[in-house]
């Protein structure tokens, strides 16, 4: 660990922190109606959008038509991916050829776009069109973030209105989501991107010749202009395997930090927006507290951990953290331009995404930084996590640590105002109890069954990790993977299909349940005995529920996997 390591991650941290605050108040603006500076040119394109699709934007939906309007939207989008891959073929904007992708293959990555995941079980250079990327892939990007913002707000509004029926309208919010926010955010980004050097066109591969007279296919296409929501959404699905691992997706120190900062900047601001829909902006404040202890604790454990090298080269004498093989700590699989701490850095960044500056992360790090993403995608991605799922999230954390407090005092819990009641617990704990049910429950027959454990090519702590950590990444709606799995076969893509969806659905509508009905509750004055939602003390509360909640849970399961991987290893028997 090095200073210039701290500064870069001093660094990020304050700039995070300086854009949440203007950028989740236009959000705000946005989500309520009000005017923008780009209301002149988008407002009428937004009102041509309601008539044709026969939308009446002051018209809002009871919780039950407003998750009846998402799982619509998002069962067409399903059926139209599927269809893009299984026919682009015959699709035009396909000048590599490629053919129809499999049908497990494409209920896959169908699932996994529309669930705002973007698992991939392939390599995209060599198997998905031009058409297919930008129509198919591309477009997801910007809807199921959008839906996931969509769900946040509405969760938000459940704690901010009182004695209502309805949580605003989901068309509306998704087409001014994608409109106002994703879209202009993307096209300014994705300029700077190719002013740095990321590709955007729509040319064949190119063929070159190697010094060693080998032939090489350079593949190319629109980079840029899926780059930018891919990380802003944090999606993943980035255009080549490596995704900003890739230099063709990240090609400079500039473009590694922007990229960076696009992951957390939604989920961040989001906060802000919170604070300010609930009329007390120290309020969001606090849950961005709790996010942030959360996202310390990861981005010092990874580097800490990598800083250390590889205890596997002590028996050749190789000093681990100033050697030409491992300069700064355990550099293999690493982008060496952007470093160790760069490298923990976007580890613990990409909770919600694929890997940027880290390009293979089961073989490149070492036990217990992987347990880092592992851990945070067990939570929920909570810490700055998905956009919109990594807020609703943490407020269902947050009302079991407030039920917690109630217990301990004696009291009715309560949060601004709003009585926590039977209701609202029990849909937050079966939502928060989803994500171990299909992480171990898919976990435990992979490693059993032998059409599970053929796929793998490493067995013991080291394959039960693999295994782990794809069925924690499918459920979290993550998308990146540890390597060593052979994924793209019939019952990987179709039983981590089935993990994306229960991770996505089968939590969203017990969530939505929740916000429908805190809408309903009058709010009721502050006194004397009202727990201070606002003080270090409610973020120890909530930081120390989740921490509790988490190891009760999930702490089996990682032992056997990241911690007795860790410990062999420095005993030298693993390898």
């Amino acid at each position: 660990m090095t200073f210039n390591g701290w500064l870069q991650i001093a660094l990020f941290g304050v700039l995070v922190i300086l854009i949440t605050r203007p950028f989740g108040g236009y959000i705000t603006r946005v989500i309520s109606g009000e005017r923008t500076p780009l209301s002149p040119v988008l407002r009428p394109i937004e009102r041509s959008i309601y008539a044709i699709c026969g939308v009446d934007e002051n018209e809002e939906q009871h919780w039950v038509t407003y998750a009846i309007a998402m799982l619509a939207f998002t069962f067409v989008g399903f059926a139209v991916l599927y269809g893009l891959q299984r026919l682009q073929s015959h699709l035009p904007f396909n000048p590599a050829g490629q053919a129809a992708v499999s049908p497990d293959l494409s209920f896959n990555t169908s699932v996994s776009f529309v669930t705002n995941t973007n698992w991939q079980s392939y390599t995209p250079e060599t198997t998905m069109s031009y058409l297919t990327q930008m129509a198919g892939l591309t477009v997801h990007n910007f809807v199921s973030a959008a839906t996931g913002i969509a769900l946040a707000i509405a969760l938000v509004r459940g704690f901010a209105r009182r004695s209502a029926q309805s949580l605003g309208n989901f068309w509306v919010d998704l087409t001014r989501i994608v409109l106002y926010v994703l879209i202009p955010v993307s096209i300014v980004v994705a300029l700077l991107l190719i002013w740095q050097g990321v590709p955007q066109n729509l040319n064949p591969y190119t063929g070159a010749t190697t010094m060693e007279g080998a032939k090489q296919v350079i593949a190319q296409g629109p980079v840029a202009s899926q780059e930018v929501i891919k990380l802003m959404g944090t999606n993943g699905g980035g255009f080549f395997n490596a995704n900003s691992a890739h230099p063709y997706e990240s090609p400079t120190g500039l473009t590694n930090l922007i990229e960076m900062l696009l992951i957390f900047s939604i989920g961040a601001a989001l906060t802000n927006v919170f604070g300010r829909m609930v009329g007390n902006q120290r309020q969001g404040w606090a849950i961005f507290a709790v996010m942030g202890i959360l996202f310390l604790a990861g981005v010092i454990t990874c580097y800490w951990s990598e800083a250390g090298g590889n205890p596997a080269f002590t028996p050749f004498h190789v000093t681990q953290t100033a050697s030409a093989l491992q300069p700064g700590g355990n550099m293999e699989g690493k982008e060496v331009r952007f470093g160790i701490a760069n490298s923990a850095l976007f580890t613990t960044v990409t909770t919600d995404t694929s890997c940027g500056a880290v390009n293979n992360m089961h073989d490149s790090l070492m036990p217990i930084a992987g347990a880092v993403p592992l851990v945070n995608m067990m939570l929920g991605c909570i810490a700055y996590g998905g956009v919109g799922s990594g807020l609703y999230g943490m407020l269902l954390f947050v009302i079991i640590a407030m039920f917690v407090a109630g217990l301990m005092v004696g009291r009715t819990p309560e949060y601004l105002g709003k009585k926590l009641e039977s209701k609202e617990v029990k849909m937050a704990m079966l939502a928060i109890l989803i994500l171990p049910l299909s992480i171990l429950g898919w976990t435990a027959l992979s490693v059993v069954l032998p059409v599970g454990t053929g796929a793998m090519s490493n067995a013991g702590p080291h394959g039960f990790s693999e295994a782990l950590y794809a069925y924690t990444s499918a459920t979290a709606n993550n998308g990146s993977a540890f390597a060593g799995i052979s994924a793209n076969v019939p019952f990987w893509n179709d039983t981590l299909g089935m993990a994306m969806f229960m991770g996505r659905f089968l939590m969203i509508v017990p969530m939505l349940a929740v916000a429908g009905s805190l809408v309903q509750k009058k709010i009721v004055p502050t006194s004397a005995g009202t727990f201070p939602t606002t003080s270090p003390l409610f973020v120890g509360l909530v930081v120390g529920v989740i921490v509790i909640t988490g190891g009760l849970i999930y702490f089996p399961a990682i032992s056997l996997g990241p911690i007795v991987e860790h410990y062999a290893l420095n005993a030298g028997t693993l390898y």
